[in-house]
This record gives C-alpha cells, sequence and structure tokens, in this order.
C-alpha cells in the first residue's frame, strides 16, 4: 500500500491571508498524523507564499517523536536556501523539482538532460550527506529514467497533473499509460516510485491500480478542498483508504 504523505502548503497559504496564525500549520500536521497520515510534505518556497522556512523548523520539533514512521518530506528547487532549511531539520526525504521563483506551482519535471544533469548531481550529494533520500520531480515520461541513476537519486515523483487534468475530461487512458510506463520503468531500475499533482479520491484508484510499485503520494489541494466539505481528518482517512489497493 502506497503512503499517504499529506502535504501542507494549502493550510499555510489560508493562514498567511490574515495575521493571527489561523489555521496553525503545526496543529494540522497534528490531525493528518493522528488520521494516519505517514508523511508531511512541505515546500518552502523562497516567496513564502505559503510554507515559511520558520514552519519548517516547527514542524521538525513536533514530528521528532513521530519520525522515522511518519517521515518530513522538504520539496524545493536546489539553492541554497534549500540546502540550509535541509541541513537545518534534516528531512527523512528531499525532493528536488526544477521550478525557480516566480513559478505558481510544480508542473513540469527535471528533463535530466545536460543543463540539467550538473546542478542536480550536486544537489543529490549535499542532501545525501544529510542523510535524506532524495526523489526527483519528473514527468510522466519513461525515456527519462535511464538518466536517473546517473544523478545518483533514490527515486522519481511522477508529476500525476496531466493525467489529473486528463481524467476531469474524460480522457485520462493516455495519461495514465504514460504513468504507469514511467513508474514501471522506474521499478526495473530499484528506484522508489512517488506521485503528486492534482490527485482526489476520484482519480486515484485507476492510478493506484496501474501503478503497483507506488511507494508514496504528497497530497495537498485535492486534499484540502475535500476536508472543506467532510473534514481534515476525515479527508486524510479517505486519502489513505483510497491509496489502499483494491484487489
Amino acid at each position: 500500500m502506497a503512503r499517504l504523505s499529506v502535504n501542507l502548503n494549502k493550510i499555510a497559504l489560508l493562514r498567511n491571508s490574515r495575521r493571527t496564525g489561523v489555521p496553525d500549520v503545526c496543529e494540522f500536521a497534528g490531525l493528518a498524523y493522528e488520521a494516519g497520515a505517514q508523511g508531511i510534505t512541505v515546500h518552502p518556497r523562497p516567496d513564502e507564499r505559503h510554507i515559511r522556512g520558520s514552519d519548517v523548523p516547527a514542524l521538525a520539533a513536533l514530528m521528532q517523536d513521530w519520525r522515522p514512521a511518519c517521515e518530513l518530506n522538504i520539496e524545493g528547487y536546489p539553492d541554497e536556501r534549500l540546502f540550509a532549511i535541509c541541513g537545518e531539520v534534516r528531512p527523512e526525504q528531499a525532493t528536488l523539482v526544477p521550478d525557480g521563483p516566480g513559478v505558481l506551482t510544480s508542473e513540469e519535471g527535471w528533463k535530466l538532460d545536460n543543463r540539467d544533469m550538473p546542478l542536480v548531481v550536486d544537489a543529490v550529494a549535499r542532501l545525501k550527506r544529510l542523510g535524506a533520500r532524495v526523489i526527483l520531480f519528473i514527468d510522466p515520461d519513461p525515456s527519462v529514467i535511464k538518466r536517473v541513476p546517473g544523478s545518483g537519486a533514490d527515486g522519481v515523483e511522477i508529476y500525476t497533473g496531466s493525467y489529473a487534468d486528463a481524467f476531469r475530461h474524460g480522457n485520462a487512458a493516455k495519461m495514465l499509460d504514460a504513468c504507469a510506463a514511467t513508474s514501471a520503468r522506474a521499478g526495473e531500475r530499484g528506484l522508489v516510485v512517488n506521485a503528486g499533482h492534482d490527485l482526489n479520491l476520484d482519480n486515484l484508484p485507476a492510478l493506484v491500480a496501474a501503478m503497483p510499485n507506488l511507494t508514496e503520494a504528497s497530497i495537498g489541494h485535492e486534499l484540502t478542498a475535500d476536508a472543506l466539505k467532510m473534514g481534515w481528518q476525515a479527508a486524510v482517512r479517505a486519502y489513505r483508504a483510497a491509496l489502499a489497493p483494491t484487489s
């Protein structure tokens, strides 16, 4: 069964719309853990539009007694700020994304071409020295997988936004096949396979069935939207259940 890592970015985004500290990111991390989350994901962007740099050590302190069973996953672009944050809290997992400052959300993966590789290889080595499992955010493209071992990374997170968009429009088969093929190719290489972006209770079952080697799904936006209807902890439990294979 794939692990659920709850992304707290949207909780932080709501908090940042006021100066009251409400909702409290650490409180919602605790509620997620109580409801069965097996990881907490944050993406501390330089503009601090949602998760702030100060949130990360606070979360790490909160999670001290939960870790490593409940992992801290820090996402971000490999710059000195990210290295400093990871050096302070030493996350179990670091997920590298190719989007720099000013990008709205992570919608494109590493190509691992001649332009990407020098940056990625250095970043992976630095993060692995901190004891982190290092994951590369990639598109659902099996051809990229052959370049991952050369980076030194432990695995990949397959971008599922294109699949989710196709699912909404009723033509998900092609993108689902691409996700499945990328996952299978990564499995053949012995890589960890994670997935994330716009996953929800409707599109998760087909993805889970098509990717039997899925290790973890990082979910925040859709889970938070569902929580507005069903409650935060109920939503966490529902997403954990959706990650369970049906057969």
